[in-house]
């Protein structure tokens, strides 16, 4: 039965490293072939899939998207390279260590994909490529992953492996004693070792953000001088009155855009907005209204109205600023020849509920269009605004739309924070109480705060649905049965004996090393949490044997299932940043060889003195 357990073992490392399939399939295979060869009862099979660790992960997928969806990730990303100014070295370290706070709270593969496209825009404007900073946020977002309990699936993993055997698991923040030392270290070695061995590749990828998006549509539709903000003075017949009352767009050819409530008796700093003003929409005093129209037509409303006119900001801060946020976006799309929409008649500035979409500007052969009623054509581009979940259906409802670029990506990068931005962070800082104090289990406290993200509507169920990585969650729990499989067969009795026997009677150090070399083998070619699922019982019965306490090697098995340095498939971001670096495999080989030695140094010095044997 162990041979045939380990044949089975050997073969799913096999297909992991092989990579021809994905890692949920490798792991359903071993799975299923644990059951049909007789190893595993259905139960035993199926226990994956409701064990607390794969729910628990699941909810912080979610959690992390509610972050990145409400700004927290963009505005820390930013920062970041505000702070680094034009330091390369400055900039290093920013990226490196910020890579590493976020994904303490974020998932790695969140962290980033936050900060990548960040990172890259930053190297080129400060005269770097990005060769030589991607490869650090990646491994600074694996370290990162220490910092917390949460922080990584193979830190629960180890914890619940502990608690499964009867000991205390480990406290929220209480790997953050050997992660913070690891990240400084991380910090130090880029900035002065890393550094020079990373590549200088030159890759075409300057990346298109939010303001350089923004500048191109200026170009292409002509919008920077037709966009105007009012102010509804106390005088002004508007007030408490219906847009519908005035017929403004046909008296005056100008289209009302956004209105923002700014009445004196409010609280200061409150507001409130009507993003897409209706025929239903009353006026009140204070109001300030976003309109687009031509000078002639804006200086008769004024005059007409009492209306005061607010200075405009830069049109791309503008745009950004009063017309984009978390909940509100533009896209870019193209209307194809087959299109329902060919022939139609629209008017510029319009607002369509069918679609919950504002028509903004249109453009012809790479011309703008000025008259305010345009008739559709095939190959004519729209400038829309609507809310980010309305963009999204727009290509389910008009499947000959092209829309151009990513919004979705242009979501994740508005930095902008709202009330649910605050719900979102709220959550998360409830779920780490819940979990500091033991209020509850760390997957009931996941859970409250993914469901108080959903239900604040922070990110729409679709996105978090989409946020969460399915694969990584059906191979955590196929892989789960894996552990079980090599406790029931003995097999990981025969592989910690062969540890023990070797090294544990050298002494509990050598033993610890062993773990974690033979950890972070199994790491540079199969997913962490795999790796972690598959050594936590070697581990926990290599610490019985000798009687010493589990803590100090499920804590190394954490360390060194995070370690995949030496190769691009080891975990998602060292795959994420090797294309946008240019990097080959040799690359991570001449990098990580050296982080990776010094972590077992200082893994096997620190570990012993925080969790004594």
């Amino acid at each position: 039965m162990i041979f045939l357990m380990l044949t089975i073992l050997a073969i799913t490392i096999g297909l992991f490293a092989w990579g021809k399939f994905t890692p949920d399939i490798v792991a359903l295979i071993s799975m299923i072939s644990l059951y049909l060869t007789g190893i595993l009862d259905a139960t035993e099979t199926l226990s994956g899939f409701s064990n607390p660790t794969v729910i628990m992960i699941a909810a912080l997928f979610i959690i992390g998207e509610g972050i990145a969806q409400t700004g927290w990730t963009a505005m820390a990303g930013k920062k970041f390279v505000e702070w680094a100014g034009k330091s390369v070295p400055k900039l290093l370290v920013i990226v490196t260590l910020g890579a590493g706070i976020l994904s303490g709270f974020v998932s790695n593969t969140g962290t980033v994909a936050t900060l990548m496209p960040l990172t890259i825009s930053s190297a080129w404007s400060i005269g770097t490529l990005p060769s030589k900073m991607l490869m650090p946020v990646a491994f600074g977002s694996n370290t990162g992953g220490l910092l917390t309990l949460t922080g990584t699936p193979p830190n629960i993993i180890a914890s619940n492996a502990l608690v499964d055997a009867g000991f205390n698991g480990f406290s929220f923040f209480e790997f953050g004693l050997i992660g913070l030392p690891l990240l400084i270290i991380a910090l130090l070695y880029f900035r002065y070792i890393g550094y020079r061995l990373l590549p200088k590749n030159k890759t075409n990828n300057k990346p298109v953000n939010i303001e350089t998006t923004l500048h191109k549509w200026i170009e292409a539709y002509k919008i920077d001088n037709d966009y105007y903000r009012l102010r509804i003075r106390s005088l002004s017949p508007l007030i408490n009155t219906k847009l519908e009352d005035w017929h403004i767009e046909k008296n005056f050819n100008v289209s009302i855009i956004r209105l923002k409530r700014r009445h004196p008796n409010l609280l200061k700093g409150i507001h409130s907005y009507e993003e897409f003003p209706t025929h239903d929409t009353e006026l009140r005093y204070h109001d300030i209204i976003t309109v687009k129209g031509d000078t002639e037509g804006i200086n008769k409303l004024m005059i007409k109205f009492r209306l005061g006119l607010l200075p405009l900001e830069p049109i791309t801060d503008e745009l950004k600023n009063n017309l984009i946020n978390q909940e509100v976006g533009m896209t870019e799309v193209i209307v194809n020849p087959n299109s329902m929409l060919v022939g139609k008649h629209y008017k510029i500035g319009d607002y369509f509920n069918r679609y919950g979409i504002q028509l903004l500007a249109a453009s012809r052969n790479n011309k703008p269009l000025e008259e305010k009623e345009i008739t559709v054509k095939a190959g004519d581009a729209f400038l829309l605004r609507g809310t980010w979940e309305d963009i999204d259906n727009l290509k389910k409802q008009h499947e000959n739309l092209v829309i151009i670029g990513s919004p979705e990506g242009m979501a994740k990068n508005v930095d902008k924070l709202n009330l649910k931005s605050y719900i979102a962070l709220g959550a998360l800082l409830l779920m780490i109480v819940f979990m500091v104090f033991k209020i509850v289990p760390g997957a009931i406290a996941a859970l409250i705060s993914a469901g108080i993200i959903l239900l604040a509507g922070c990110v729409p169920i679709t996105k978090a649905y989409k946020g969460i990585s399915w694969t990584s969650v059906v191979m955590i729990a196929a892989m789960i049965p894996m552990g079980i499989a090599l406790q029931k067969t003995g097999t990981a009795q025969v592989i910690a004996n062969g540890l023990v026997s070797y090294l544990g009677a050298i002494h509990p150090i050598a033993l610890l090393a062993g773990v974690f070399l033979l950890t972070t083998t199994f790491s540079q070619v199969i997913n962490n949490s795999a790796t972690a699922v598959l050594m936590a019982p070697i581990a926990m019965l290599a610490a019985s044997t000798l009687n010493l306490s589990p803590e100090p090697f499920m804590i190394v098995v954490a360390i060194s299932a995070s370690t995949a340095f030496l190769t691009p498939i080891g975990t998602t971001t060292n795959a994420m940043v090797m294309t946008a670096g240019g990097y080959k495999f040799m690359n991570y080989l001449k990098v990580g060889a050296p982080l990776l030695l010094i972590f077992l140094i200082i893994s096997l010095m620190l570990v012993p003195i925080i969790w004594p044997f």
